[in-house]
């Protein structure tokens, strides 16, 4: 495709709208994910030093 400008890029002959909007649905389930496994990380680091710390009383 071939754009006069800027506005008929964003515009992206008429589906701007879907095109734009399933770039941002996908870049928030992206980032969604890695703040989830991030989270999820930590609390198996927790998990671990919770163990160590039992294992030690023991």
């Amino acid at each position: 495709m071939i754009w006069a400008n800027w506005g008929d890029f964003w515009a992206m002959g008429g589906y701007g709208l879907y095109v734009w909007g399933s770039y941002a649905v996908v870049a928030l389930g992206l980032l969604l994910e890695v703040r989830a496994a991030a989270h999820r990380h930590l609390q198996a680091l927790q998990q671990v030093h919770e163990q160590l710390e039992e294992d030690r009383d023991l």
